[in-house]
C-alpha cells in the first residue's frame, strides 16, 4: 500500500470517529486542528479518492514567463535549434532585451521539448585545481575537420589551444596531421595571445611526441624541440584519458556545433579565412563556467592587474 492510500484510510478512520465524538475530541485524538477535521468531513463523499491530497501547485506565479516571452523563445529555438542554448540565450539578451536568468530559460525550454530522461551512472567527481592565471597551462589538441563541409575531398585538421584559466581559445587549420604542423601552430600561438605561456598540455599523439612509439625514437619531435627552445613546460596526459584534456575537447564539440555545421569550404585558404572570422568573435561568447562572461572579459580583468 502506497503512502497516499495510507493517508486516505487514516482520514477515513478520523471521519468515522468524528461522527461519533465530534470535532474537538477528534482533533485531540488524531492530533490535528478542528478546522482540518471539518475540512475532510465536508470533502468526504464515501470514496477514498475524495480523501486524497489534491495538487499543491499554484495556479499562477507573479514571476512566471509571459506569453510574449514564451513565443519569443519558441521562435529563437526554431531558428537556432536546441543544440546550443547558451548562444540562443545570448542572442535573446542582446537582440530582444530578454532579462530572465539562464537557469529559468533552460527550464522553460526543457518543458517545451520534454523527452523521457535516461538514467546515467553516477560519477564521483575528482578534485581538480584550476589554473590561477592566464598562461599557467594551455591545452592543445587536434580536431578532424568534418568531411561533410569539405568540397574538394581533401582532409584537413584544426589545431586548437585553450587556456585553462580564462578559456581563451586559438585555432588554425592545416592539411597535414604532423609534428611540423604542430610546431607551426605553436609558433603562431606564442605570437598571438596577450599573455606568456608557462606550460602546454597535449595527448600522446605522434604529432606532439614520440614517447609512445613501438620503437622509441631517441630524438624529440619538432613540437617538443620548439617547446624546449622557448622554455615552456610540456605535460602529456595519461593514456586513454581524453577527459584530462576536457576543456579543449569540449571546445571542439562547440566548434562543431557553432561553426562546422554551418560552413562549406573549397580549399585550405578558404577554410582558414572562414575559421579566422569565427576565431575573431568566438572569444566574445559568454560561458557558464565563467559566470556568463566571455573569455576576453576575463582576460581583460587579469591584464588590468598583471
Amino acid at each position: 500500500m502506497d503512502m497516499v492510500t495510507q493517508e486516505a484510510y487514516h482520514r477515513q478512520r478520523m471521519i468515522a470517529y468524528f461522527r461519533v465524538h465530534g470535532g474537538t475530541k477528534t482533533g485531540i485524538r488524531f492530533k490535528v486542528s478542528r478546522k482540518t477535521v471539518y475540512k475532510w468531513a465536508a470533502r468526504y463523499d464515501g470514496t477514498l479518492e475524495s480523501l486524497r491530497d489534491s495538487s499543491h501547485r499554484p495556479h499562477s506565479h507573479p514571476k512566471q514567463h509571459t506569453e510574449s516571452e514564451l513565443a519569443l523563445i519558441r521562435r529563437y529555438i526554431r531558428r537556432n535549434g536546441r543544440g546550443d542554448l547558451l548562444l540562443t540565450y545570448q542572442k535573446l539578451r542582446d537582440e530582444k532585451g530578454y532579462t530572465r536568468h539562464y537557469g529559468s530559460f533552460k527550464r522553460v525550454v526543457a518543458r517545451m521539448f520534454a523527452q523521457p530522461k535516461k538514467k546515467k551512472a553516477k560519477k564521483k567527481p575528482k578534485p581538480y585545481r584550476r589554473a590561477e592565471y592566464p598562461g599557467q597551462k594551455v591545452q592543445i589538441d587536434v580536431k578532424f575537420v568534418p568531411s561533410y563541409c569539405v568540397a574538394d575531398g581533401n582532409k584537413y585538421y584544426q589545431f586548437t589551444a585553450k587556456d585553462e584559466c580564462t578559456r581563451w581559445t586559438f585555432r588554425e587549420m592545416y592539411e597535414e596531421h604532423s609534428t611540423y604542423s604542430a610546431k607551426d601552430f605553436l609558433m603562431k600561438l606564442v605570437k598571438n595571445p596577450h599573455f606568456p605561456i608557462r606550460e602546454v598540455q597535449t595527448d600522446n599523439g605522434t604529432e606532439f611526441t614520440n614517447a609512445l612509439l613501438v620503437v622509441k625514437a631517441k630524438h624529440k619531435t619538432l613540437f617538443e624541440e620548439a617547446l624546449a627552445e622557448m622554455d615552456i613546460l610540456y605535460h602529456r596526459i595519461r593514456i586513454a584519458t581524453p577527459r584530462h584534456n576536457g576543456k579543449v575537447e569540449r571546445q571542439h564539440r562547440t566548434d562543431e556545433l557553432r561553426f562546422y555545421r554551418k560552413m562549406r569550404m573549397y580549399s585550405l585558404a578558404d577554410g582558414r579565412k572562414q575559421l579566422a572570422q569565427y576565431q575573431a568573435k568566438s572569444n566574445d561568447y559568454i560561458m557558464t563556467c565563467l559566470n556568463f562572461r566571455s573569455p576576453n572579459q576575463v582576460l581583460a580583468d587579469y591584464q588590468a592587474i598583471m
